[in-house]
């Protein structure tokens, strides 16, 4: 079981699209995926240590709900509003496919620096987006990876502007 989990998050971080395509039909893989989600939040909070150790408590509890609410933007965007005729998805589909996009996101435990804290985070953010972009099209059977790349843009955007609304409405609490 444990070499399976880890093929699966090398693969992820090889961007085998097979592996996003495997991981879409496997319904037991979405703890494995949560389990990605997590570990690359610790990566993120250990390569962090040096702004506080605030950021590793709780960062994986944050990620999780980022997670879980990203894989409903995400559905919303590509199959309601962007859905083509051989669009098909749920929310667990992408729970993890999107899950497993955050594997090179493990990579964030080598920012001990500050040097290397930007090399890791910035470098792994357009990997982890590059992965996203795959895992989308896998999720929603899109024939064009730019389709993904425009539903992942756009499901950024929508999610930036409903946290921009959440800080502006709770500031004053």
């Amino acid at each position: 079981m444990i070499n399976i989990f880890i093929s699966r998050v090398l693969r992820a971080i090889k961007i085998d699209i097979d592996l996003y395509e495997e991981v879409e039909k496997d319904k037991s893989a979405t703890f494995q995926a949560g389990i990605v989600v997590v570990l690359s939040s610790l990566a993120a909070g250990v390569g962090a240590l040096q702004m506080g150790s605030s950021n590793f408590i709780l960062a994986p509890v944050l990620s999780l709900l980022s997670w879980y609410v990203w894989a409903y933007v995400i559905y919303f965007v590509g199959v309601k509003l962007f859905g083509g005729p051989k669009t098909k998805s749920n929310h667990g589909e992408l729970l993890r496919t999107i899950g497993f996009s955050s594997a090179p996101g493990l990579i964030r435990v080598f920012g001990v620096t500050p040097d290397l804290m930007t090399v890791t985070f910035i470098g792994s953010a357009f990997w982890m987006l590059a992965c996203m972009v795959v895992a989308v099209k896998s999720a929603l059977d899109y024939e064009s990876l730019w389709k993904a790349f425009g539903i992942v843009v756009i499901a950024w955007l929508f999610q930036a502007f409903f946290l921009f609304l959440v800080i502006v409405l709770f500031k004053g609490i």
